[in-house]
């Protein structure tokens, strides 16, 4: 009987050996799974960060054209209106220059 309780108990500190074993490279786990979290919470915080520079940035550039843009349409327009201008000048000077042939037509016919 007595031998039997050995036994027991020589399995029971097996068991318990085997059970801190197990606690510990379960700890030590944990201990790697935390350091892993926390650079991933790190790497997760650095690259939203840098997603909102990024956007930023974009939204600047997009500013920056856009009043480019407005810049390009305002001369354009005064350029289209010099155009204009300039080609109603031309057509007036053409009629002119037609009226002048008119003119000297009658004045051969007058003579």
């Amino acid at each position: 009987m007595v031998q039997h309780v050995e036994q027991n108990l020589q399995l029971m500190t097996k068991r318990a050996v085997k059970a801190e074993n197990s606690a510990t490279k379960l700890k030590q786990e944990n201990a790697v799974l935390q350091v892993q979290l926390k650079n991933y919470k790190t790497e997760n915080e650095a690259l939203r960060s840098g997603q909102s520079a990024s956007l930023a940035m974009v939204k600047q550039n997009a500013e920056l054209a856009l009043q480019n843009l407005l810049t390009v349409i305002t001369n354009s327009q005064s350029s289209i209106k010099q155009l204009v201008s300039g080609a109603e000048s031309l057509q007036l000077v053409a009629d002119l220059l037609k009226s002048i042939d008119r003119i000297s037509e009658v004045s051969e016919d007058g003579k």
